[in-house]
């Protein structure tokens, strides 16, 4: 019909608070999809195009993801499917049915449509045209966590384009409060997540502003003071989903005549890292499962900034597996338990990793937290 909407695309923000009200308020909302709609979902979007361009949305009749359409391709069968990692993320699925809800599609985009069916875990969805068998496929968070062989009790920092905390439970969730999203994981239990749309990008707009690479913004930073001598960043830079504020915009404070190019390179890394601390925070509370262990990937992981600092953060030793792609290895663990029709995924040994250590610092995210409260920034 068009080019597809980004899921960190905000223009739908207002039709999330539509679909919220729709549904009598968030926590009826979080109770029947395991999420309080935001921005990010597939319904919103639906909702944006019957409002915004209602020809093109009189005109869809079959709804995909993308991994559901390539699923479909590769195939080359009638049959669509998808499988309940990715359809818990649409705004029509309820994560304690675990199946779609097609009248709140409908609802979304004005009259009905068609939606995939719904795979199994470990089910063989089709084969290629050159005999290869295709395995149901899930979203990227979702094959992340099975990559690394996320237990219970463990929480997945990943800090790329976005930024995620995500943990694996045996119940489905429903956090009222509207800041942890209630996915279904890869496997057949869940993994509720808390995501920040200001992930890696904060720490090149630091070393943007400063003029260097990014490996000297790491020894800038790791030169500047625990608490940057009070500068607090507040990394919202284009909106924000954890806390959800779509149209906010960053916030820098404190600067000084004795503000240093270290100290800001430090307030930027430690925002960020703060920002995620919210994003854990929700977690544990939505889970009532105390965090034993985090692990660190994605892009910014790379920085020895972000893996020093992040102790002090965080507040207990992180573990950075050794650099991989992750989402592919759980695709490959996902492709291997459809191969082998078991009921349990194949034993797959975990990563290598580096743990890091260091004294907690709260006064480091005391101060972003006032920052944070202190107004309405958006």
């Amino acid at each position: 019909m068009r080019d597809a909407k980004l899921w960190n695309d905000t223009s739908s923000a207002t039709q999330a608070l539509d679909l919220v009200a729709e549904m009598s308020g968030p926590a009826a909302c979080a109770d029947q999809v395991g999420s309080v709609m935001v921005a990010s979902l597939t319904a919103t979007k639906l909702r944006w195009l019957r409002d915004n361009e209602p020809e093109n949305a009189a005109r869809t009749a079959q709804v995909l993801l993308p991994h559901d359409y390539l699923t479909w391709h590769l195939g080359g069968c009638e049959e669509t499917t998808t499988d309940h990692g990715d359809a818990s993320g649409t705004g029509y699925y309820s994560t304690s049915e675990r199946a779609f809800v097609p009248e709140l599609a409908a609802r979304a985009l004005g009259h009905e449509v068609r939606l995939p069916r719904i795979a199994g875990p470990a089910e063989t969805v089709g084969q290629t045209m050159h005999g290869a068998t295709i395995a149901a496929g899930t979203g990227d968070n979702m094959a992340a966590a099975l990559g690394l062989g996320l237990e219970p009790g463990d929480v997945c920092v990943s800090i790329g384009t976005s930024g995620v905390a995500s943990a694996v439970v045996d119940r489905s969730v429903h956090d009222h409060s509207g800041m942890v999203t209630g996915f279904a994981d890869a496997t057949g239990r869940y993994l509720p997540l808390a995501c920040t749309l200001n992930g890696a990008r904060v720490l090149d707009l630091g070393a943007r502003l400063l003029g260097v690479d990014q490996a000297t913004f790491s020894d800038l930073a790791l030169s500047g003071r625990p608490g940057a001598g009070g500068l607090v960043v507040l990394p919202y830079l284009d909106g924000e989903r954890t806390p959800n504020r779509p149209a906010a915009t960053g916030v820098l404070r404190g600067l000084t005549t004795s503000t240093s190019r270290e100290d800001l390179a430090r307030a930027i890394v430690e925002g960020l890292l703060c920002s995620m601390k919210d994003a854990i925070g929700a977690l544990e509370r939505a889970t009532d499962v105390e965090t034993r262990r985090i692990l660190l990937i994605g892009g910014a992981s790379r920085s020895e900034a972000v893996r020093r600092i992040a102790p002090q953060v965080f507040g207990v030793s992180v573990s950075v597996p050794e650099p991989a792609e992750y989402v592919a290895l759980g695709a490959a663990r996902q492709a291997a338990w459809a191969l082998a029709g078991t009921t349990e995924p194949p034993a797959w040994a975990g990563p290598r990793s580096v743990t890091y250590s260091d004294a907690p610092r709260p006064e480091v995210f005391e101060q972003y937290a006032e920052l944070r409260d202190h107004a309405d920034w958006g």
